[in-house]
Formats: C-alpha cells, structure tokens, sequence
C-alpha cells in the first residue's frame, strides 16, 4: 500500500494534535526521519511541510538587585566574582563570555567588543569603572596571554574557558549564597536586560547591547520589568515646567 503526501501530512497533523502530544523532539525527529526515508528510496522532491510548533511562553527568570549583589560576593576568587559580574554588567552570553580575548577589552575607552557573538554579529558594550579596575586586578594577578579567562587542556596548557567551567562557577555561587531560584548564566543575562529597562532605558537601546536580531526578542522583557506606567499627559503641560 502507498501513501500519498497529504496522507502523510494528515498522520503528521493528527500526531500533533493528540490531547497527549509527544514531545516536541519526538514529533520532529518524526518529520526527520521521513524526509530521511525519502532520501534513502530515491522518491521524488517530497517536501514534508513541519507543522508549526508553538512553543511555551515561559517568562525568564530574573534575579532581584539584592539578590545580584549576593551573588557577585560569595565567590572567594577574584576570577570567579569578575566572570559572575561580566556576565550581568555586560549581559554577556556564556559563549561571548569564554571568546572574550585581552585585544577586545577597551580600558580607556571603557568598552567590551563583542566579536561573532549570537549570528555572528558584532557589537560593542559599555564597561563600569568597577568591571574595569576588576580586569586591572585579575590581568595583573593571572597574567594571562590570549584569552581573558583561561582553562587547561588534558596537556596542562592554557586553553579558552570551557562552557562546563562558567556553569561550574555560576552553580556554585548559587549553592553558597543560598539563593533558591534557578540560576544559570543566562539567568544573569536576563537580569541585566531587566534592570536596564527599569532604570529607564528605552528598548531600541537596550536591543542592540544584547545583539538581538529582531526587537520581538527584547520585548519579553517588559513582560518581567517593574516599569511604572505613567499617566498620560500633554506635551504642552511640561514644555514651560523645569
């Protein structure tokens, strides 16, 4: 017996909209492996369509002011303390994070360059005066050549830092200073992104400090921010108020 496409389409459908889906993995790894088949049996250009998958909401998990600080003290080492703070006061990605090399590192300036971060873009992010006496500190304590951050290999040579390395840090200054949220490097990310909103950044801004593509992505979060909404008014009321 043969099926034609849009049988397989109707089984593809009727698949998803069970009341006890499977997951999204196995659905589409379903749809894989029939493109996969029609490779193998030579048939002709069948173009399965993907059925769209809607994918949860979830708002992310933000950390309060207070809780950032708690968190940026617990780590005994300097190293440890400056990953945590270049994480949140630059609201970098783990993998921007690790690339992060001592030639993008702009002290007089008082700029991080961001080289190939998230689809392969470039951007520029302000350093604090703390972020850079912090780098001051751990370029003359580690010395180290390359990278910012390093790690070692099974060798013993100095390598980039490994993701394992930053969650290894992360985890750890969750576990010590006994917050009970979900903690990740991402999670410091968020809160970056949400404090700045808070403070009065306007959202065109803030997307281009964190190398989002489209403003869609920035968005979610007003979602998490404490903004206070103010009243409507007219221009003209405050044009002769200082």
């Amino acid at each position: 017996m043969e099926l034609d496409s849009e049988q397989v389409l109707d089984y593809l459908h009727h698949l998803k909209s069970l009341h006890k889906t499977p997951s999204d993995s196995f659905f589409k790894h379903t749809v894989y492996g029939l493109r996969y088949l029609y490779r193998v049996y030579g048939l002709p250009e069948h173009r399965v369509a993907l059925p769209s998958i809607e994918r949860p909401k979830k708002l992310p998990v933000v950390l309060s002011r207070n809780e950032i600080k708690l968190l940026l003290k617990t780590p005994k080492l300097h190293k440890h303390r400056l990953m945590l703070a270049l994480l949140y006061g630059c609201g970098l990605r783990s993998l921007e994070l690790r690339n992060l090399c001592i030639k993008d590192i702009g002290m007089d300036r008082e700029q991080l360059h961001i080289r190939q971060g998230k689809g392969r873009k470039d951007r520029y992010v302000p350093l604090c005066d703390l972020l850079v006496r912090g780098i001051r500190k751990h370029l003359a304590s580690e010395r180290p050549v390359q990278w910012l951050f390093n790690g070692n290999n099974a060798e013993g040579n100095a390598v980039g830092l490994s993701a394992n390395g930053v969650r290894w840090v992360v985890k750890q200054a969750r576990q010590q200073s006994g917050i009970q949220k979900v903690v990740t490097t991402h999670t410091l990310r968020h809160s970056y992104a949400t404090h700045l909103l808070e403070m009065g950044m306007d959202i065109m801004t803030l997307k281009d400090l964190l190398g989002h593509v489209a403003i869609q992505t920035t968005l979610v979060y007003l979602h998490v921010g404490r903004i206070d909404k103010q009243m409507a008014f007219s221009p003209l009321e405050r044009l002769y108020t200082r």
